[in-house]
């Protein structure tokens, strides 16, 4: 995947995170997800995705502060199936990830599962099962 792709997935992940229209339902499962920050600065911005809108805009986004060292958001309303959450550290708050001239990024990102491997992150390795039970994960950056 070219930097140019990997921009354009992030900056969508930040529409959707600033544009949200997820529904919600009372009797929908909440998952709630922690990461742990060094940085007080910025904020983080978080994704959940289905596999057709994985590297695409997200199903919701959420973007939080960072707290005693923490971003904790919670999704509510999600319906049982496979989902996978996205996030970054967007050090300066420009709503977009930022990149090195040789395409690497500047700013931490994550997904669930946490396995970073090296280049962008697969469906695979990062998606998960809603069923019945609210979720808590943690995503390391």
């Amino acid at each position: 995947m070219s930097v140019k792709n990997i921009v354009f997935t992030l900056t969508l992940m930040v529409i959707g995170a600033i544009h949200s229209a997820f529904a919600q339902s009372e009797e929908g499962i909440s998952i709630t997800v922690t990461v742990p920050v060094q940085s007080t600065e910025g904020k983080v911005i978080f994704g959940l995705h289905n596999e057709s809108t994985f590297m695409k805009a997200p199903l919701a986004g959420q973007v939080s502060q960072i707290v005693d060292g923490k971003a904790i958001v919670t999704f509510e309303g999600v319906t049982p199936g496979t989902y996978a959450v996205m996030c970054f550290h967007d050090r300066n708050n420009d709503d977009q990830m930022n990149f090195q001239a040789n395409g690497m990024p500047l700013e931490d990102y994550g997904v669930s599962n946490n396995n970073m491997s090296m280049g962008p992150p697969t469906w695979a390795d990062a998606k998960f099962e809603v069923t019945k039970e609210n979720l808590e994960l943690e995503i390391r950056m």
